[in-house]
């Protein structure tokens, strides 16, 4: 019987250039949460048209490395399909799953860190808090959210334990991502920001106990602040 000839295969440029950009994301040449370079400018460093271009954007968005938003460019919105998926996951989860779950991570994450942090992670702590405040000073909230998810990143880079960093990295995006923004009301940003220099006064003491504590206040925060209810501050 004559067999079927296999038919040969050649990937089109646009696969081509999906491979190319996945591969950039992957490595962190755009990372999440950042917009890409316009159009035009794009097809002028790869060299391709826009046909190609777009043909290999779309592919990246229905695969969940970018995001679209209309008026305002392509986002990235995960460095990796497995990422994509367990951002779909945590944001199509009830809040309060979500929440529990980031009250779980971040607790053991900050304990751990008060126990295995080096000078340069305290370092960098300290320099977020800064960041921080000048975000929250100039009401610029985009900077003030991002700002907020790179610290409670480097708290859990701390803790030294590389598959927990590897999940939290997965799932940072929708664990972070707060549907009332950053920052809120007066009291209610002097109380986010005092917290959070206690997680990190709690870290440079090597206070496993007290920088659990920080953190879980943190989330019970943004929990509150989510449902309405008034909280109020703890004594300075």
């Amino acid at each position: 019987m004559k067999r079927i000839n296999t038919p040969r295969r050649t990937a089109s440029l646009a696969s081509q250039l999906v491979d190319s950009l996945r591969s950039h994301i992957e490595a962190g040449g755009w990372p999440v949460g950042t917009r890409i370079p316009p159009e035009q400018a794009l097809m002028e460093e790869l060299g391709v048209g826009r046909s190609t271009l777009r043909e290999a954007i779309g592919a990246l968005v229905h695969l969940g490395l970018l995001e679209s938003r209309i008026g305002d460019g392509t986002y990235v919105r995960a460095s990796s399909e497995l990422q994509s998926v367990m951002v779909r996951r945590a944001s199509s989860a009830e809040r309060d799953n979500v929440l529990e779950l980031r009250t779980v991570l971040e607790e053991y994450a900050s304990g751990a860190a008060a126990l295995r942090r080096d000078e340069d992670q305290l370092r960098q702590l300290r320099e977020l808090l800064v960041d921080a405040d000048a975000a929250c000073a100039g009401r610029d909230r985009s900077a003030a959210a991002s700002v907020d998810a790179l610290f409670h990143r480097a708290v859990v880079r701390a803790s030294g334990n590389d598959l927990l960093i590897e999940v939290y990295d997965y799932l940072g995006t929708a664990l972070t991502a707060s549907p009332g923004g950053l920052p809120w009301d007066v009291a209610g940003a002097e109380e986010h920001a005092r917290l959070h220099t206690r997680l990190v006064d709690a870290i440079e003491a090597q206070d496993a106990g007290g920088a659990r504590d920080a953190a879980a206040a943190i989330v019970q925060l943004t929990r509150d602040h989510e449902a309405g209810t008034p909280r109020e501050p703890e004594g300075r």
